[in-house]
């Protein structure tokens, strides 16, 4: 469940569009500080507060996460048997199922992290990893920001931390989803999932 913790409060650190002027590796820095300011801010130790803290930091992913690119290679080589209409309702549906599942857990699972850059490798012109590791009480967990450069910014398509791929977790869940039902099947299970996660919050 720790390392569970982990994995989700990474995947969000880096959280706003990064822009064309810089690196991606000096892009990043000012999303982990900004994520840490919220998580940090003892205001929202409130329990009132803590839905509005939830949704400062899923507007700002929205910014950083190219969940198009995201969704279309956690479904591999099922997403070109999607058509226009499917994918834009996986995509939808897909990274709304993705922020009620982490968010909670970030808000409940931070705890003071530091963040050391390591460095950045330019893949192409238009992707790149930035190599990092969180620096916590009980040691350091190496994770690996791939990101890709369109309409003039820097997003986040996949996180890996500790070698776990975002992407191939949900990719491997798909495909065997893929094997035995239809597009449409999938996309009915996740808004089925979404509908019980929001039944949940409203609690």
């Amino acid at each position: 469940m720790k390392k569970t913790a982990v994995f989700l409060l990474c995947i969000f650190f880096a959280s706003v569009s990064f822009s064309a002027d810089t690196g991606p590796m000096d892009a990043l820095k000012g999303p982990v500080d900004e994520g840490i300011r919220l998580l940090s801010d003892p205001k929202y130790k409130n329990p009132s507060l803590k839905r509005v803290q939830r949704e400062k930091i899923w507007e700002i992913v929205r910014k950083a996460f190219d969940f198009t690119e995201l969704s279309g290679r956690a479904l591999a080589a099922n997403w070109k048997t999607l058509n226009p209409q499917q994918r834009k309702e996986f995509t939808e549906v897909f990274s709304d199922v993705l922020g009620n599942t982490y968010l909670d857990k970030i808000q409940g699972g931070f705890r003071d992290e530091k963040v050391a850059y390591l460095g950045q490798e330019k893949v192409s012109d238009t992707k790149a990893v930035v190599k990092t590791k969180i620096i916590r009480e009980k040691g350091e967990i190496p994770v690996d920001y791939s990101m890709r450069f369109k309409n003039d910014s820097w997003k986040v398509y996949d996180v890996h931390v500790e070698g776990v791929s975002l992407v191939q977790n949900y990719r491997s869940q798909f495909n065997e989803i893929l094997s035995k039902d239809s597009p449409d099947e999938l996309i009915k299970r996740l808004e089925k999932k979404l509908a019980e996660q929001q039944k949940g919050d409203s609690k």
